[in-house]
């Protein structure tokens, strides 16, 4: 008899295969400490697992950016840095040298002084880094005790993994051509190994609870990453009927690819912009193969992350250009620099903090920091020449803090054009919407910008005053509550008042549910992950703009997202 189980689909698809049980090493040993003369031998054991762990990360990595690209790369490259900070290095030797700890204890209890202080802070960048320094203990723990870790690297016959977890090396490791999907005890969807499976469009199915003790190697699964189901050892009508499903979304997928040059229009002729968010250029072979009409939101933190000093002026113009040569007269909204509080940089002496997403971060930052900002304006107007260039503003909470980012994008602009050097006349510049008093006073805002672009991953948090990544608070993470639409509603009208254009950079723009609702309130611009580009469009062309309007006008004059979601149900089914 079959063995059904529900957890959190974290990459769409369907997969049906064996069992391969991706089984941790028994990393335990004898806590007892050294004898006195031993802290030299101990050390040299502890540095030698530390050097011999880079090189395999070094490999890791260069796998990772070769198969799912540099953006997903970079996590390993904070590995990298964990492992040459001497921050984490020193209390390990302090450890051996002055507690007589054998090796392997000191690096534990150093490794859980640096967990317990990143889980506590309490934002998804911090618990990230505490996952990052446990696969990287879990990795020079091994081999302290010569003890191998699994690698995901060797298998070669179709099977679904199976673990506790997967850790960003075991995911990075992924051969989608044999590994058809994965299923987890534990995890969400905006774990590492969740968005690694969607940037591989493997099927996967995390925070299962229990598959590990449910599903052995061997046994047969099926896992419906779309449903968040798993069924091991299905029946042969399971099994059927799963195949069958599996063949329909291959078929979908093939339809969806017949709009990659078609026109993004509803039903009734209203165009709307389907666009992509990117993170380096290396991005941009899926923009082009999902037909993106632009990018959106080109996350340019990217270029300051994974490196142990600040890029060059000259480095981040050739790849602006890159991304603005490639697109060619597509537009190109470069999102400036949004690091700080939540995104450390180990070069730059950002201030700790409790509650860095109510911080020093992003616009805040680069005011304060204005070589960095400078120098980031002057690359972005020296590489405007080569494309359509769009400079948006994150984190804008007030109109001044606006009027000071743009005069000092004038001043370059006139030291530039004083060098003879050329730049782009027309460049629309304009803000992120993310916080509240942004958008209530956007029709404030839309006198002095060009347009709007919507961040609801942040904008939902801080309407709600709900931490997403806080389980205890994450039901009122809702995208479709009547507070959230008002706002949006309000950015939209505010815009068209003036005559700009109003998009979306958030998740929520590429959301099923919500994709009506954006259409109907008037959004002129949606920006996705460039996977989801295909499937909004095919959506849009099936929904009445009409039909829409009468949609979100009922949807603001909720009281709950529960109304609102019966709401989208009925006239998507009417439609």
């Amino acid at each position: 008899m079959s063995d059904i189980l529900k957890g959190i689909g974290a990459s769409d698809g369907v997969a049906i295969a064996p069992v391969y049980s991706l089984e941790e090493p028994d990393l335990s040993f004898d806590s007892k400490s050294i004898d006195a003369g031993q802290e030299d031998a101990e050390v040299e054991r502890f540095k030698a697992a530390f050097n011999q762990s880079k090189v395999e990360i070094t490999k890791i990595r260069n796998h990772a950016e070769e198969s799912v690209g540099p953006e997903h790369a970079a996590i390993f490259d904070a590995h990298l840095l964990v492992l040459d900070d001497p921050e984490f290095l020193g209390p390990i030797e302090s450890h051996i040298r002055n507690d007589q700890k054998s090796a392997p204890q000191a690096l534990l209890e150093t490794r859980d002084q640096f967990v317990a202080i990143f889980e506590n802070m309490d934002n998804d960048y911090m618990k990230e880094r505490a996952a990052d320094i446990k696969d990287v203990s879990k990795r020079v723990l091994a081999h302290m005790l010569g003890k191998e870790l699994p690698d995901p690297s060797k298998i070669d016959t179709p099977v679904v993994i199976v673990a506790e977890d997967l850790t960003p090396s075991d995911t990075a490791q992924l051969d989608k051509n044999f590994v058809k999907g994965f299923v987890t005890n534990i995890g969400g969807r905006t774990s590492h190994s969740a968005i690694m499976s969607r940037s591989l469009e493997i099927p996967a199915v995390v925070g299962t609870k229990d598959i590990t003790s449910r599903a052995n190697a061997g046994d047969h699964i099926i896992v419906d990453g779309s449903a968040g189901e798993v069924i091991v050892n299905p029946t042969e009508e399971e099994v059927l009927v799963y195949k069958d499903k599996e063949a329909k979304v291959q078929e979908e997928r093939a339809e969806l690819q017949k709009l990659v040059d078609e026109p993004s229009k509803t039903m009734d002729g209203i165009s709307v912009e389907l666009a992509a968010n990117i993170g380096t250029p290396d991005d941009l072979d899926g923009v082009r193969s999902n037909g993106a009409e632009g990018i959106g939101l080109y996350r340019t933190e990217f270029l300051y992350m994974g490196r142990n000093e600040l890029p060059t002026e000259d480095e981040q113009y050739e790849a602006y250009k890159k991304v603005l040569k490639d697109m060619g007269d597509k537009p190109v909204v470069v999102r400036t620099i949004d690091i700080g509080g939540d995104k450390e940089l180990p070069y730059m002496d950002l201030p700790k903090e409790m509650n860095p997403f109510l911080g020093y971060r992003a616009i805040r930052m680069a005011l304060d920091n204005q070589d960095l900002f400078r120098t980031q304006l002057r690359a972005l107007l020296r590489a405007s020449q080569h494309g359509n260039l769009k400079i948006m503003f994150p984190m804008i909470a007030t109109i001044d803090e606006f009027n000071r980012a743009k005069a000092m994008l004038i001043e370059e602009k006139d030291k530039l054009t004083d060098e003879g050097e050329k730049v782009k006349e027309d460049i629309e510049v304009g803000i992120m919407i993310e916080i509240p008093s942004a958008a209530i006073i956007a029709d404030q805002f839309a006198k002095v910008v060009d347009f709007f672009s919507i961040g609801t991953n942040d904008l939902i948090q801080y309407t709600m005053a709900a931490d997403r990544m806080n389980e205890s608070v994450s039901y009122l993470y809702q995208p479709y509550h009547p507070a959230l639409l008002r706002l949006i509603k309000m950015v939209i009208d505010a815009a068209h008042k003036e005559g700009k254009w109003a998009g979306m950079c958030g998740e929520m723009a590429g959301d099923a549910h919500a994709v009506p609702l954006l259409v109907g309130l008037g959004l002129d611009e949606f920006s996705m992950s460039a996977s989801s580009v295909l499937k909004a469009r095919k959506q849009i062309s099936e929904l009445k703009k009409t039909d829409m309007e009468r949609l979100a006008q009922a949807a603001v004059e909720c009281s709950s997202t529960e109304e609102v979601l019966a709401l989208v149900e009925e006239y998507t089914q009417r439609a």
